[in-house]
């Protein structure tokens, strides 16, 4: 019917059936590129997650147009609405409308997480606020991640986007500025930290300051400068219950943020005893627009320590000071000294109404055409707590409660094995924590086929 978006690797298209263009509209997103095995670690994943805040999956396939080429494509649930920023500016919500769909998108997050999967690009511009009736969706999982799923990519960060990257994350690169060996393995609780984000910037228009160390607003993130820069600090009209869960969510102790389920519980929880005043609108209508990046209240000073020594591949970057935010995916450029003023300015202006400058997914390092995808292993580039119950290919144990094999142990219903790491090498090892150890899934033994395959030619 319509185009309606297009980004580094896919556009999506309004579409009804050839045969019956009175059906109810889908949304059709096809892939830009020959062989691209995100859509495939795409569809997986969706296929695995059941919620109202999530657009459902209705079929997916491969487009040949002619021999050799493949594209890859996804049919969805269509949403009508507005990106969430621009629904904030056209609304003009309360603390009590804003704690509600948060905790509805921390309810899409807890079961993202409960299947496996990560989404590892939260932000306002994934999420579509339905124009019927408000409902918020957690949209474009095409960065997301589950259990043995193939890795497509291999940078020192899966894909995200700056603004919205965990303390724990930039943490993850040596001081010495050399890229890690080993990529980032994010958890549940980088999606957490994102929404925090998200949140702050939906109640305040800003961008809150950025989490790497040798930025030169990093001393913002000390424990005692914290609470000079809260939600409700910055925004007067922001309850303290909203701004509270905001500050919760933004944490630099990913423990501290809890997890998906604790957070939707307690934003509920918040809605529903929050007083009179949590129906004030946030806004007025007269703030400027777009939303800019963090800079400090009008009616707040503070003394700026002595300024940091910048990495020199981080000042190549541009990461050195608030223009990180707009400038995404720089990390991997060359190494020249300082970049051209003129070429950063006028990229700030145009990039940051895309929402921290990408569409899709987060590093333009990752624009790229996708390599040729590496066999899946039973791993995953992810490091998260023990799932509520197994995977549908786990092993069970026996009606005794026993696994078959006496390394193997029972866990919430699935056996798993032990990994001789320290907990605080689970990430790396890309394992699961429970109990203060890193265990990983057995993948039960496949059934011999009954039946020859069955070849199916699909279209779009």
């Amino acid at each position: 019917m319509e185009q309606r978006g297009r980004g580094s690797f896919g556009v999506v298209f309004r579409a009804v059936p050839a045969d019956a263009p009175e059906a109810e509209a889908v949304a059709l997103k096809l892939a830009l590129h020959n062989g691209d095995a995100r859509f495939a670690r795409e569809a997986e994943l969706l296929s695995r997650i059941r919620h109202p805040a999530i657009p459902r999956l209705l079929d997916h396939g491969h487009w040949q147009p002619r021999e050799g080429l493949s594209y890859a494509w996804l049919v969805m649930e269509w949403i009508e609405g507005l990106p969430l920023y621009k629904w904030a500016q056209a609304q003009r919500p309360s603390s009590r409308q804003v704690l509600q769909l948060l905790a509805r998108l921390a309810r899409a997050l807890d079961a993202t997480h409960s299947a496996g999967g990560l989404h590892r690009d939260v932000k306002g511009d994934n999420v579509l606020v339905r124009h019927a009736d408000g409902q918020p969706f957690l949209m474009d999982f095409g960065s997301g991640h589950h259990l043995v799923a193939a890795t497509v990519t291999w940078q020192a960060f899966p894909p995200s986007t700056l603004a919205y990257r965990s303390p724990e994350a930039w943490r993850h690169v040596p001081r010495s500025g050399k890229l890690p060996a080993v990529p980032y393995s994010p958890r549940a609780t980088d999606d957490l930290f994102a929404l925090g984000v998200t949140a702050y910037r939906l109640v305040t228009g800003k961008y809150p300051p950025v989490t790497h160390p040798e930025d030169p607003n990093a001393w913002l993130w000390r424990p005692k400068e914290l609470s000079r820069w809260t939600a409700s600090v910055c925004n007067p009209r922001c309850i303290p219950e909203l701004s509270a869960l905001v500050s919760r969510m933004l944490s630099p102790k990913p423990e501290a943020r809890g997890i998906a389920r604790e957070v939707a519980e307690a934003l509920e929880q918040a809605a529903r005893n929050a007083g009179r005043g949590a129906d004030v609108p946030l806004f007025t209508g007269e703030e400027p627009h777009p939303a800019g990046l963090y800079p400090l209240p009008q009616h707040v000073t503070m003394q700026r320590p002595p300024r940091p020594r910048r990495w020199p591949w981080l000042a190549a970057g541009g990461l050195g000071g608030t223009l990180a935010l707009s400038v995404a995916g720089l990390l991997s450029v060359g190494r020249s000294e300082e970049p051209e003023t003129p070429q950063f300015a006028e990229q700030e202006e145009s990039e940051e109404a895309r929402d921290g400058g990408t569409v899709a997914v987060g590093d333009t390092a990752l624009t790229a055409r996708v390599e040729p995808e590496r066999a899946p292993s039973v791993l995953s580039p992810i490091a998260v707590d023990v799932p509520p119950k197994p995977f549908p290919w786990q092993r069970r144990p026996d009606a005794s409660g026993r696994c078959p094999n006496k390394v193997q142990v029972a866990i919430n219903g699935g056996c798993w094995t032990k990994m001789p790491v320290d907990q605080k090498d689970c990430d790396g090892a890309e394992g699961f924590e429970y109990r203060g150890a890193c265990y990983t899934p057995v993948v039960a033994r496949p059934r011999p086929a009954t039946s020859g395959p069955v070849k199916r030619d699909d279209s779009p």
